[in-house]
């Protein structure tokens, strides 16, 4: 794979004019004010998992247009005090799998919510969750709607990523007050936009964020899912600006603008798959737009020589130190 066509002095002052329309604030406002005019939880029963030392649930929530939506809620068991918890959103075509499939956040003490991408199970694991709404667009779920920012897929996802903070909320054994994002490629691209929308959480943590710079990142990335809008323009040519005009409802970069949450990043200068130059994009703008007196703490872990997998076990290592100095400040004293 070849290495970012930007040094890294270069991306490190990367901050293009992303083209927001006026009516941002007031599209989300209205998406989601629909959303929360229902009661959240639908149903929570326990999950037998055969692992002893955590418990786990399976939670079914309203989403978008009440929709359900599905969800693993693991702890470690017999704790009875509430706990920090991590809401963590899959990758594209990506479902929630297993209950223990993910269990790194659990294993390190925190409740743990994974939700289920509606509609893109199948590809690269198995989720339970339906998009059931179709309008006109592509094959894929990246271009499923993308005609009209009201019919695109990332408006239901994106919304029903929201509701998830507001089902873990309303869980037994949850800290409502220190409620943690993370997430990893199009997750990680979710976890900016929630960030941008919720402002009271306690930190966010994002790898290769997908959903940033979109413009830029169609341009230049062949690998899907961007690759996927590149195939769809190439056959639909007439519909160039009403794709550029839906994909700014859901650009990573004007929700990281609006973030208020400390941040983690980590990004791999070989990726293809979400460039280097538009999670750097997010990054360097990153609450920016919050109208904070002070912006909020934010650091970014390069991989000069990795992918889109960035550090691995590593990075995550990272996490796991990071957002304990976060939500603990006197462990980081301490040490």
């Amino acid at each position: 794979m070849p290495h970012s066509p930007l040094s890294l002095d270069a991306l490190e002052q990367y901050s293009p004019t992303i083209d927001e329309p006026d009516d941002f604030d007031q599209f989300w406002r209205e998406t989601l004010a629909e959303a929360v005019a229902r009661p959240v939880l639908v149903d929570v029963r326990p999950e037998p998992t055969d692992l002893r030392l955590l418990d786990s649930w399976d939670v079914t929530f309203a989403g978008f247009g009440g929709d359900p939506v599905r969800a693993w809620y693991t702890r470690p068991a017999g704790v009875a005090e509430p706990l920090p918890t991590v809401v963590e959103y899959p990758g594209y075509g990506r479902g929630r799998g297993l209950p223990h499939e993910r269990l790194t956040w659990p294993v390190a003490g925190y409740a743990h919510l994974l939700m289920d991408n509606r509609g893109q199970a199948g590809q690269y694991g198995a989720g339970d969750t339906a998009d059931p709404h179709g309008a006109p667009g592509g094959p894929s779920p990246v271009t499923w709607g993308i005609l009209d920012p009201r019919d695109y897929h990332y408006r239901r996802l994106i919304t029903d990523a929201v509701r998830a903070v507001e089902a873990v909320r309303a869980l037994p054994g949850v800290d409502g007050d220190r409620v943690t994002l993370v997430g990893n490629s199009q997750g990680g691209g979710i976890a900016l936009a929630v960030a941008g929308l919720v402002d009271d959480l306690s930190a966010v943590l994002t790898t290769a964020p997908f959903l940033c710079d979109m413009r830029r990142a169609v341009q230049v990335s062949d690998p899907a899912p961007y690759g996927e809008i590149a195939r769809y323009l190439a056959v639909h040519r007439d519909a160039e600006d009403a794709v550029w005009r839906t994909l700014s409802y859901v650009d990573g970069v004007s929700f990281a603008r609006r973030a208020t949450a400390p941040a983690h990043f980590g990004i791999g200068l070989r990726d293809t798959v979400c460039p280097p130059r538009t999670g750097f994009a997010a990054y360097n703008q990153y609450g920016a737009a919050a109208g904070l007196p002070v912006p909020p703490a934010r650091e970014m872990h390069v991989y000069p020589f990795n992918g889109h997998e960035g550090g691995e076990a590593v990075h995550v290592r990272r996490q796991l130190r990071w957002l304990d100095s976060v939500l603990h400040p006197a462990h980081a004293s301490a040490n």
